[in-house]
């Protein structure tokens, strides 16, 4: 087996950064778990009630400074942190990697997306530019003015321990915020590198800071007076029945992003052969772990031999995917997070087989798995045909390498199922004709539509978009929307005597 590099050495402890100094929680300290080998590769606190006050009031008393430095100041900051993600780029990927099991090649696509963030709000001196407005009346000026509010908070979820909470972080220091970060404690490691390289991008303390945890941070965050706001992505049901709520309930401004159960439709008009790498990517790629998956295929149309043709090469392609560790550069699919997240999406495919799908590519024991590791948090790609939009692998978040197959006789149809899911986070469809697609992006219920893209990831300088079950709050992360979120609009109306 060849030795992989691994950025994380021995049995590190993953500490808080408050206030510009590395302190080790005082609460329970767990095991995190590299899930291709099931090592253990470092320790973590779930911090204590006490310490995200601190780093709270750490980020409250860095506000009055901060907001008052200059947006050209703050954004050479953020020019200096970019520059150390690029130095520091594969070894920040091999992080994620090691902590979370995705492949190298979609760890770095992770790294890259990241960066980009920072990049857009690098430009906060214009994109933070209020407007005015002369002689609203005789001798009266109008002006609006964007100013920040004060302590943020940031929560992460496992899926993309380096690249989500840019979504937000950078957003908000740019524009005169501090912020509190709190990564998944399942993947601590990749927020404390990026946590070291803001500290040596010069960062006053209290501007950005990092509490591990769970529950009694989340709930900190949620009841503490002086955090403004927060931006959340996980689970819907976390989402709907503690996150929102609870800022509603303290007053707190809002973005939350939940889950996904996303479908993908096939016309019978579309180049099978570009479609099918897409697929792939889409179902598969990040062992599923991804709110942008596909979840369910949808082949429209009563051809047969259609029909049998293109799922045989999907299955075919399928088949040979590649599963290992995915530091292994030719590995094209990890592992699964953890055990019990196996157990879940076993338990799916099993839910599936019992209301009626038959198995077309079992993937519940992973074949022929690159390299000795144990086959603990490893599956392999599985694909049901027979399903119907009933059923609850249809309806419910699965999060894993599964594929449901439906067969419709219109695209009417398809636009119907992708329209009563729960979730409307990322559909698409892959066709050749322009009037299907106007009419699939025209119709479809989904903060985000692909057109022959299987994976629909905004660029950063547009919002990362979502609807109903996969999301709750008017503004959301990354881009122009982000500054918005971050910002208060300030309008005033000058008269001189």
């Amino acid at each position: 087996m060849a030795v992989l590099e691994e950025p994380i050495k021995g049995v590190p402890m993953a500490k808080n950064y408050i206030n510009g100094e590395w302190v080790e929680s005082k609460g329970e300290i767990i095991d995190v778990v590299n899930p291709a080998t099931y090592e253990t590769i470092g320790k973590v606190g779930i911090s204590t009630k006490e310490e995200i006050d601190s780093a709270v009031q750490a980020a409250q008393e860095a506000f009055h400074d901060w907001r008052r430095t200059p947006p050209v100041t703050r954004c050479r900051y953020l020019f200096r942190f970019r520059e150390l993600l690029e130095e520091n780029f594969e070894e920040v990927s091999r992080v994620q990697t090691q902590e979370h099991g995705k492949c190298i090649d979609e760890s770095r696509g992770e790294t890259r997306r990241g960066i980009e963030n920072v990049e857009v709000a690098c430009g906060i001196p214009s994109l933070m530019m209020g407007e005015c407005l002369e002689d609203i009346a005789s001798g009266i000026d109008e002006y609006l003015i964007r100013q920040p509010l004060g302590v943020f908070g940031v929560i992460g979820p496992f899926n993309f321990p380096f690249m989500i909470p840019l979504w937000s972080a950078p957003y908000a220091v740019a524009t005169g915020n501090t912020v509190v970060i709190k990564p998944s404690s399942e993947v601590p490691f990749s927020q404390t590198k990026i946590t070291e390289l803001a500290e040596e991008a010069g960062f006053p303390p209290g501007v950005w800071n990092m509490v591990h945890g769970g529950r009694t941070v989340v709930g900190g965050m949620l009841d503490h007076p002086d955090i403004q706001g927060i931006t959340f992505v996980g689970s819907t049901p976390v989402m709907r029945d503690v996150i929102y709520p609870g800022c509603g309930k303290s007053g707190k401004r809002c973005i939350a992003q939940g889950g996904a159960a996303n479908i993908l439709v096939i016309m019978p008009d579309c180049n099978v052969d570009a479609t099918i790498p897409g697929l792939m990517t889409s179902f598969f790629g990040n062992a599923g772990q991804r709110c942008l998956a596909g979840q369910t295929l949808v082949i429209v149309g009563e051809d047969d031999a259609f029909y049998k043709e293109f799922v045989e090469k999907v299955t075919d392609r399928a088949r040979n995917i590649r599963v290992g560790y995915g530091l292994d550069e030719s590995v094209q699919m990890g592992p699964v997070r953890d055990v019990h997240k196996k157990e879940n999406i076993l338990s799916y495919i099993e839910t599936g087989l019992k209301e009626g799908a038959t198995l077309t590519l079992d993937g519940r024991k992973a074949k022929d798995v690159v390299g000795n590791y144990p086959d603990t948090c490893f599956l392999g790609p599985t694909i049901m045909e027979n399903v119907s939009r009933e059923m609850r692998i249809v309806r419910e978040e699965i999060f894993g390498p599964t594929m449901g197959i439906i067969r419709t006789k219109t695209l009417e149809d398809a636009i119907e199922i992708c329209n009563e899911s729960p979730y409307h986070n990322g559909h698409a469809i892959f066709t050749s004709n322009g009037k299907s697609a106007r009419q699939f992006q025209y119709d479809c219920i989904s903060g985000n539509v692909g057109i022959n893209i299987g994976i629909v990831a905004p660029m950063a300088f547009f919002p990362f978009s979502g609807m109903a079950g996969s999301f709750l709050g008017v503004l959301h992360t990354q881009g122009k929307e982000a500054i918005r979120f971050f910002t208060e609009s300030k309008v005033c109306i000058h008269r001189w005597l």
